[in-house]
């Protein structure tokens, strides 16, 4: 005699524990080891089977269910009232670390909803944000690992999601090699290709862009105007630069326009087809969004990069774009998995004019159309980059020679 099964109301078989309320959503029943009896409940049925496996996952993994509400605030006072061994200046110093920075902004997180993703973020806010040492962060992490441990060893999570958090958080931003001067030619690719890709960062791909084929200085970027581009010649017409300072103190900060340095700085910079169409690409993504200069300053308006607001930016502004941009590449090429990939070093938006100086070296520019494009008063400062840049190249090219035969 065959047993007759429960369906739904859509005549699907439920499985046993399955079950469709009055409100056309579904609950699940099942009892745990200890003979306690618990359910979850889903709006569909494929949801309530999605919750069953992970249920299932859980309890072969010796997941504790009655622990599915504790945070990471209770594992802290867990591991607080067992911690010992430590000198209690140490000891004082860990537990003000977790009350001022974790308590309010990862603390009230259940420890079985914590991702690597939420313990990556966090990192990356007390970095770029909070403007921690890394030192500091470091001492945070010791404590947070420490916690989640705990959680791990009381079968509460799987895993520890603050595994490698603090070493990708270093390679990420590049905290542990030194700062580098300018982008290589495989560095400046990576760059560039993933500013192309489509996503939140592909906003600031003309501005990079320029500034990489241009070599401008910051202020003369920020204070461009369209009346200095010139599309039928393809120049850059740059006769003035915008500065972000502070009005007499008090923190009251405002732009102004200064002209250049020299009169070295005003020069004609001849523009790349790459160029041209970053700056076309810019016009018409602000008119496809209706974004419009509101800025005047000193008489200049209609400034060719503004933000959304329709306002200018500056040095800040840009650099700190640019060190999350690094960031984020930097943990898309790690989460590829290729633990001989390239990682682009930690640069401020200065360095991509010498990056752009390397550029021209490589490609055998003479040093006096240098000066001229870079708009140096002193030849001196250009041989100096030139030097730099020239010597990185021969180490280069010496590699290529010794490679070549061996």
């Amino acid at each position: 005699m065959s047993v007759k099964r429960r369906k739904d109301s859509k005549n699907r078989i439920l499985k046993e524990g399955e079950y469709e309320r009055s409100n056309k959503t579904y609950e699940f029943k099942w009892t745990d080891k200890t003979g306690k009896r618990h359910s979850i409940y889903a709006k569909t049925l494929e949801e309530l089977r999605e919750k069953e496996i992970d249920i299932l996952r859980d309890t072969l993994n010796g997941i504790k269910v009655n622990d599915k509400n504790l945070t990471v605030n209770d594992f802290y006072k867990k591991w607080e009232s067992l911690k010992k061994g430590l000198k209690n200046n140490t000891f004082q110093n860990y537990k003000y670390m977790y009350n001022q920075f974790a308590k309010y902004q990862i603390g009230n997180i259940k420890v079985c909803e914590l991702k690597r993703t939420d313990v990556r973020s966090f990192y990356n806010m007390l970095l770029d944000t909070r403007h921690l040492k890394v030192r500091t962060i470091e001492c945070l992490h010791t404590v947070i690992h420490q916690i989640l441990e705990l959680a791990v060893e009381d079968d509460c999570i799987r895993y520890n999601p603050s595994d490698n958090a603090l070493k990708e958080l270093k390679r990420a931003h590049n905290k542990d090699v030194e700062k580098r001067k300018a982008f290589t030619k495989d560095e400046q690719k990576i760059f560039e290709n993933y500013l192309k890709k489509k996503g939140v960062n592909h906003r600031w791909y003309s501005v990079f862009i320029v500034m990489l084929w241009t070599g401008l200085r910051v202020g003369e970027l920020t204070g461009l105007t369209w009346n200095d581009i010139d599309f039928e010649n393809n120049t850059i017409t740059v006769s003035h630069t915008l500065v972000y300072y502070d009005k007499g103190g008090k923190g009251r900060c405002g732009y102004a326009i200064h002209t250049p340095k020299t009169n070295a700085g005003n020069r004609v910079v001849p523009m790349i087809e790459k160029v041209r169409l970053a700056l076309l690409e810019e016009r018409a993504y602000q008119k496809e969004l209706g974004i419009k200069c509101v800025a005047n300053i000193d008489g200049y308006t209609d400034f060719v990069f503004i933000n959304r607001y329709g306002t200018t930016h500056n040095q800040a502004t840009l650099n700190k774009a640019l060190r999350r941009i690094i960031r984020d590449c930097n943990y898309e090429i790690m989460d590829k998995g290729n633990a001989n990939s390239i990682i682009l070093p930690n640069v401020s938006n200065h360095s991509l004019r010498h990056t752009f100086t390397t550029r021209m070296l490589e490609a055998g520019v003479n040093v006096k159309v240098m000066q001229e494009v870079l708009g140096h008063s002193d030849a001196q400062t250009t041989m100096n980059i030139y030097a730099e840049a020239k010597q990185d190249f021969t180490k280069e090219e010496i590699n290529k020679f010794e490679k070549y035969f061996n």
